[in-house]
């Protein structure tokens, strides 16, 4: 359960830094916690957000929000997993989309983690004991090939194949509008954007390289369907990349259109209205074994809802 702390700012309070200010009046939060949580609008002064480095000021209240901690273990859950491959080193899944990929401070329970936890003997514990044998995420509300490392040797062998991009990953989306170019490459240095931590974005402090290749699969009227070849590993960075060419993927609730044309039929837009998430599925994932150094490629069909998407569109546009 959350907790909610109030502190007003005294007369004779020497003028300082608002995260230095927390750090010495609240033994539960250090310095770095308070950035994190001013980051995340957790607290607020004179009920309005404030950055680290804000002044404070005699006769101001500060309201912070302390969310409940997440758990030191990890509880199994029998959550049902799509298991496209596994051997004593690595297990390939198939996540649906709505999963998350493990606790976090919006999610505590029913992830994908728990779900391996309650699966599998053993997992590498590199990444902590929330994170066992996961070696990348994917999106909660994207879908597709996952990789996971059933041992630290393992883990080790496959970061290092994400970390030099030596993987091969390819996407699918189908995005709104017609791209006009069979081909190309997005350039876009992206990070937390300014205005809205959740948000990823050019518009940002902190600017981190972020490439993405694609070419069109098929064009509808109204949409094109492309494979997206992420050359780096960004948050958000196919969602994002794509809407900067203003053609966001279709059903992307955060980075997506919202209103779809009034021209376009409606047995479609009936079936975007019922649409819970992005229509981006990781389609195909490419890594060398990190026991037997073999190449492997691991393939997974497109969520039920894409598919009869997809197929709606070739009947309505053959």
């Amino acid at each position: 359960m959350e907790k909610i702390l109030t502190l007003i700012v005294k007369e004779d309070e020497p003028s300082k830094r608002l995260d230095l200010f927390l750090s010495e009046k609240l033994p539960e939060v250090s310095r770095s916690a308070a950035k994190g949580l001013l980051k995340r609008g957790l607290i607020l002064v004179d009920n309005a957000p404030s950055k680290p480095s804000r002044k404070i000021h005699p006769g101001e209240t500060i309201t912070v929000t302390l969310p409940p901690p997440l758990p030191s273990v990890l509880e199994p859950e029998p959550i049902p997993l799509d298991i496209i491959y596994e051997d004593e080193d690595i297990i390939v899944i198939n996540k649906p989309r709505g999963l998350t990929v493990h606790p976090g401070a919006g999610r505590r329970r029913e992830t994908l983690a728990g779900g391996l936890v309650h699966h599998a003997i053993s997992l590498s514990d590199i990444g902590g004991p929330l994170r066992p044998g996961i070696v990348h995420r994917l999106d909660k509300d994207t879908s597709g090939v996952l990789v996971v490392a059933k041992n630290n040797l393992s883990h080790m062998n496959l970061s290092r194949q994400f970390e030099e991009h030596s993987t091969e990953r390819r996407y699918h989306a189908l995005v709104w509008g017609r791209v006009e170019k069979n081909e190309g490459t997005i350039a876009l240095p992206i990070g937390r954007d300014i205005s809205d931590r959740k948000k990823i974005s050019a518009k940002t402090r902190k600017a981190r390289r972020a490439i993405t290749h694609y070419r069109v699969l098929r064009r509808y009227p109204f949409f094109t369907l492309l494979e997206a070849l992420p050359e780096t590993g960004r948050t958000h960075q196919i969602r994002v990349h794509l809407k900067s060419l203003k053609h966001p993927v279709v059903g992307d609730p955060v980075y997506g259109k919202t209103a779809p044309p009034s021209s376009l039929p409606e047995k479609i837009t009936g079936r975007i209205k019922e649409l819970r998430g992005q229509l981006l599925h990781a389609k195909t994932l490419g890594i060398i074994h990190p026991r037997t150094s073999e190449k492997m490629e691991f393939s997974s069909p497109y969520p039920e809802d894409m598919e009869r998407f997809l197929k709606i569109l070739a009947e309505t546009f053959p």
